[in-house]
Protein backbone atom coordinates (compact mmCIF):
# COMPACT_ATOMS: atom_id res chain seq x y z
CA UNK A 1 0.00 0.00 0.00
CA UNK A 2 1.62 3.06 -1.18
CA UNK A 3 -1.24 5.55 0.57
CA UNK A 4 0.44 5.87 3.66
CA UNK A 5 2.00 9.57 3.43
CA UNK A 6 -0.87 10.50 1.40
CA UNK A 7 -3.34 9.67 3.81
CA UNK A 8 -1.34 11.36 6.94
CA UNK A 9 -1.12 14.26 5.18
CA UNK A 10 -4.86 14.53 4.03
CA UNK A 11 -5.89 13.68 7.80
CA UNK A 12 -3.47 16.41 8.79
CA UNK A 13 -4.60 19.07 6.89
CA UNK A 14 -8.64 18.42 7.68
CA UNK A 15 -7.15 18.72 11.51
CA UNK A 16 -5.39 22.33 10.33
CA UNK A 17 -8.63 23.02 9.03
CA UNK A 18 -10.30 22.46 12.02
CA UNK A 19 -8.51 24.56 14.15
CA UNK A 20 -9.17 27.59 11.85
CA UNK A 21 -13.19 26.98 11.00
CA UNK A 22 -13.88 25.09 14.31
CA UNK A 23 -16.57 23.50 13.02
CA UNK A 24 -19.66 22.88 15.75
CA UNK A 25 -20.10 19.20 14.93
CA UNK A 26 -16.75 18.31 14.84
CA UNK A 27 -14.93 15.98 17.30
CA UNK A 28 -11.54 17.43 16.90
CA UNK A 29 -13.39 21.05 17.13
CA UNK A 30 -14.18 19.59 20.61
CA UNK A 31 -10.86 18.41 21.11
CA UNK A 32 -9.32 21.94 20.49
CA UNK A 33 -11.69 23.52 22.65
CA UNK A 34 -11.27 21.11 25.39
CA UNK A 35 -7.05 21.60 25.09
CA UNK A 36 -4.06 20.24 26.17
CA UNK A 37 -5.58 18.19 29.28
CA UNK A 38 -8.05 16.32 27.14
CA UNK A 39 -6.04 16.04 23.98
CA UNK A 40 -3.22 14.59 26.51
CA UNK A 41 -5.69 12.24 28.53
CA UNK A 42 -6.96 10.58 25.14
CA UNK A 43 -3.40 10.34 24.10
CA UNK A 44 -2.48 8.52 27.15
CA UNK A 45 -6.14 6.17 26.96
CA UNK A 46 -4.99 5.26 23.18
CA UNK A 47 -1.48 4.42 24.11
CA UNK A 48 -2.63 2.22 26.65
CA UNK A 49 -5.32 0.49 24.43
CA UNK A 50 -2.47 -0.20 21.53
CA UNK A 51 0.12 -1.73 23.89
CA UNK A 52 -3.58 -4.12 25.11
CA UNK A 53 -4.61 -4.42 21.41
CA UNK A 54 -0.78 -5.69 20.93
CA UNK A 55 -1.36 -8.52 23.61
CA UNK A 56 -4.16 -9.67 22.10
CA UNK A 57 -3.44 -12.82 20.00
CA UNK A 58 -4.39 -13.98 15.91
CA UNK A 59 -6.36 -11.99 13.76
CA UNK A 60 -8.40 -10.33 15.81
CA UNK A 61 -5.60 -9.01 17.64
CA UNK A 62 -4.49 -8.21 14.60
CA UNK A 63 -7.32 -5.79 13.85
CA UNK A 64 -7.62 -4.56 17.07
CA UNK A 65 -4.19 -3.31 16.70
CA UNK A 66 -4.67 -1.66 13.59
CA UNK A 67 -7.70 0.12 15.13
CA UNK A 68 -5.75 1.29 17.86
CA UNK A 69 -2.76 2.48 16.31
CA UNK A 70 -5.52 4.49 14.33
CA UNK A 71 -6.76 6.39 17.27
CA UNK A 72 -3.49 6.96 18.66
CA UNK A 73 -2.12 8.25 15.81
CA UNK A 74 -4.97 10.61 15.01
CA UNK A 75 -4.97 12.24 18.56
CA UNK A 76 -1.24 12.79 18.27
CA UNK A 77 -2.06 14.73 14.75
CA UNK A 78 -4.52 16.42 16.84
CA UNK A 79 -2.07 17.44 19.22
CA UNK A 80 0.55 18.46 16.52
CA UNK A 81 -2.05 20.84 15.50
CA UNK A 82 -3.47 22.37 18.52
CA UNK A 83 0.53 23.16 19.20
CA UNK A 84 0.98 24.56 15.87
CA UNK A 85 3.06 21.58 14.34
CA UNK A 86 3.24 20.68 11.05
CA UNK A 87 3.74 17.33 9.92
CA UNK A 88 6.90 18.03 7.57
CA UNK A 89 8.70 18.95 11.03
CA UNK A 90 8.28 15.77 12.50
CA UNK A 91 9.34 14.34 8.92
CA UNK A 92 12.60 16.44 9.05
CA UNK A 93 13.41 15.73 12.63
CA UNK A 94 12.82 11.27 11.37
CA UNK A 95 14.72 12.46 8.35
CA UNK A 96 17.66 13.85 10.66
CA UNK A 97 17.51 10.74 12.62
CA UNK A 98 17.55 8.10 10.46
CA UNK A 99 20.36 6.44 9.75
CA UNK A 100 21.68 7.37 12.90
CA UNK A 101 21.94 4.35 15.97
CA UNK A 102 18.94 5.26 18.46
CA UNK A 103 21.88 5.00 21.31
CA UNK A 104 24.10 7.48 19.74
CA UNK A 105 20.96 10.10 18.53
CA UNK A 106 19.72 9.87 22.25
CA UNK A 107 23.12 9.96 23.82
CA UNK A 108 23.61 13.15 21.70
CA UNK A 109 20.64 14.93 23.12
CA UNK A 110 21.49 17.80 25.82
CA UNK A 111 20.64 16.87 29.53
CA UNK A 112 17.36 17.22 30.41
CA UNK A 113 16.63 19.77 33.36
CA UNK A 114 16.47 18.20 37.01
CA UNK A 115 12.63 17.74 38.36
CA UNK A 116 11.18 19.70 41.23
Amino acid sequence: MNSEPAIFRALMSVIEDRKIQMPEKSYTTRLFAEGLPKIGAKIREEAGEVIDAAGEPGEAGHAHLVHEAADLIYHLFVLLGYKGIHLGEVEAELARRFGISGLEEKASRPPKPPED
